[in-house]
């Protein structure tokens, strides 16, 4: 491994679904009867609150005809939003990456999305924030668009099955490459995201849950939506930013949790080699959390189990979710 100084959300198949598993995913191939999984969900727009069926945006708009616009995806469990400040900042970081002036302050957001998760009834969940360039013509040219748009939408959500948490992921390698950040910086959030869906897909028709992206050194990026860590005889090593890696919100959690226990963790180069040779391998991501991998392209890791350093740093994750962050009924 190669070390560096330097310092993403879909719906994988569910391969044991039970009567327990009663909140379908938020983000889903099939038809449903409400696309958020919420009753008479309201989805926020520009500074009023419409029903689903009539929450709609111009066909005119460049993050529809371009995938012109950024994006995060936030969880909130029991009442408060996990992380809200972090994913703003990255969110204005995103905007001022690509020339978007949001139109509201970093309050004014944090106002509108409690109220959004407040209009919907939950205290757990999901909000997909996103910020379009706004309406233009068919044009490429950003400067037609003169008023950027915010959508909150809100959603419940279970990503993967609770046993997939306990036995873990299958992974294979893709021949889609990530981004190379000259072309389009994966540390942007932008709404193009066919990059990962292309992955994606072939993660599906490997009957896999999930899709390694290689950068063009051919070195381990992340997953579709997802951050990747390895163990290695008690070390913890995930991909650089610099490889192609998302700054994820959750790779950050995770990296105080590793502290807080007392494991030490290091940025560097990994190759597909690494992950086959780990001791333990899991996923990071705001919609996944924090979910072991016990097989990769066909290798078993490990033992084939969630190992023990995964397991403590779920559970502690947990602890963190249920214990801090923005209060969103006060």
């Amino acid at each position: 491994m190669k070390t560096t100084d330097a310092a993403v959300l879909d719906e994988p198949k569910i391969h044991e679904p039970t009567a327990e598993a009663a909140v379908e995913p938020a983000i889903e191939g099939r038809p449903r009867p409400t696309a958020v999984g919420v009753k008479d969900a309201k989805i926020y727009i520009d500074g009023k609150f419409y029903s689903e069926a009539d929450a709609k945006i111009s066909v005119f708009d460049h993050g529809l005809l371009y995938g012109d616009g950024i994006f995060e995806g936030i969880r909130f469990y029991d009442g408060r939003v996990f992380r809200l400040g972090e994913h703003l900042d990255r969110l204005w970081d995103s905007a001022r990456s690509i020339c978007l002036e949001i139109p509201m302050t970093k309050e004014e957001m944090t106002e509108a999305l409690l109220e959004t998760i407040r209009q919907n009834h939950l205290r757990d969940g999901y909000v997909r924030l996103l910020v379009t360039r706004g309406i233009g013509n068919l044009g490429l040219n950003p400067m037609q668009c003169k008023s950027p748009s915010v959508i909150i939408i809100v959603a419940a959500i279970t990503l993967y099955h609770e046993n997939l948490y306990r036995k873990g992921l299958t992974i294979v390698t893709c021949a889609t490459r990530r981004c190379n950040p000259g072309a389009l910086n994966p540390a942007v959030k932008s709404l193009n995201y066919l990059n990962n869906v292309m992955a994606r897909l072939e993660a599906n028709l490997a009957d896999a849950d999930e899709a390694l992206m290689l950068n063009d050194d051919g070195n381990v990026a992340e997953c579709t939506a997802d951050n990747i860590f390895v163990v290695k005889r008690g070390q913890i090593v995930t991909p650089p930013v610099t490889a192609g890696a998302l700054r994820g919100i959750t790779r950050s959690v995770a990296f105080e949790i590793a502290a807080e226990l007392g494991f030490k963790t290091l940025k560097a180069d990994i190759t597909r080699h690494d992950v086959y040779a780990a001791d333990e391998c899991f996923l990071t991501g705001t919609a996944a959390e924090i979910v072991p991998v016990v097989k990769a392209d066909g290798r078993v890791i490990g033992n084939g189990k969630p190992g023990p350093i995964t397991t403590r740093i779920i559970a502690r994750f947990r602890e963190m979710t249920r214990e801090t962050g923005t209060p969103i009924f006060t």
